[in-house]
């Protein structure tokens, strides 16, 4: 899984106020806590700007002259390119009627002016945060991707604990898109989901994670006594919906029948379930999130070498 750290450059923030005032205090408050700032005074300006800077988020003013705040948003979001670019819609009016229109434009949050610093920092950084979780959920699972799932690891490096790294995929799943088409596959991938799912909240405190890396791989970050009960549940649960999955007739022989390229018929097992193990303990310490995930899919190939579903973990003492 390669991709770039959440936190590989500061967010940036565009700033669309025809007042110069408050957009140079807005500026000023959010470079002193760590966003890139750039300005522009209306809405034909702050289109231009989001096409040439590709900002992370616009904090939009609602009056302004022309293209107000309703619709330099309307704009944005009728653009496949800016669609889903996190909006923040400043408000000299308390009253709900504004808000509501604002959101209802595709405003994401509203500041109502005045407002303190400490209030903006927290409306930019949460904002930030739903956007990009959004954005990073898989639309077949809703469980977040590949960014989430390092942070989630990093998370737990700068916390000091001693953590696992299960990667979890679906044997021969090939076999089932060859044989019913992608829409059934994606069956098998949803209750996959739901399994690993119902795993993690049995798994109790402290709380597990779940990631969807894509396509049948999955990803669960846990406590490492939580990897036996945990993962030994989704096994016995995920094969238990994967057989009301299969035609009855394939459900019962044990197999389905997959036709190649030449049309020769080869009989594919049911499918089964691969987990890879990496713990980070004192014994073994990962500090880099990309190092674990490597070795928890290494042992998912391991896995794969074995009959059935199998939970391979790494034992080896040291890090090479």
């Amino acid at each position: 899984m390669s991709v770039e750290p959440a936190d590989a450059r500061p967010d940036l923030i565009l700033v669309v106020d025809d007042d110069d005032d408050i957009a140079r205090f807005v500026e000023f408050n959010l470079r002193l806590h760590g966003f890139e700032v750039i300005r522009a005074r209306d809405g034909l300006e702050a289109l231009a700007m989001v096409e040439r800077h590709r900002p992370d988020l616009a904090v939009v003013d609602l009056m302004m002259p022309e293209i107000d705040g309703l619709e330099l948003t309307r704009r944005l979001r009728a653009d496949p390119l800016s669609a889903a670019l996190a909006i923040i819609m400043l408000t000299a009016k308390g009253l709900t009627v504004d808000k509501v229109v604002g959101l209802t434009a595709g405003a994401d949050d509203y500041l109502v002016k005045p407002f303190d610093t400490s209030e903006l920092v927290a409306r930019v950084a949460s904002t930030l945060r739903r956007n990009r979780e959004y954005r990073e959920l898989s639309p077949l699972t809703g469980l977040p991707g590949n960014n989430r799932i390092l942070r989630e690891i990093t998370d737990r490096v700068r916390g000091g604990l001693d953590y696992a790294v299960c990667y979890i995929d679906i044997d021969r799943f090939k076999s089932v898109n060859d044989c019913y088409g992608f829409g059934r596959g994606d069956e098998f991938i949803s209750a996959l989901a739901r399994s690993l799912h119902r795993a993690v909240l049995g798994a109790g405190l402290p709380p597990a994670f779940l990631g969807h890396v894509g396509g049948d791989d999955f990803v669960i970050v846990c406590a490492p006594d939580q990897v036996r009960p945990l993962t030994e549940r989704a096994v016995v649960d995920f094969e238990k919906a994967a057989d009301e999955l299969y035609d009855p007739r394939d459900a019962k022989r044990g197999y389905v029948e997959v036709k190649d390229r030449r049309g020769n018929v080869h009989k594919a097992h049911l499918v089964t379930l691969s987990v890879g193990v990496a713990l980070s303990t004192p014994a073994k310490r990962f500090a880099d999130p990309r190092e674990i995930i490597a070795v928890a899919n290494e042992m998912k190939s391991v896995a794969k070498s074995q009959p059935g579903s199998f939970i391979a973990a790494d034992r080896r003492l040291n890090n090479r």
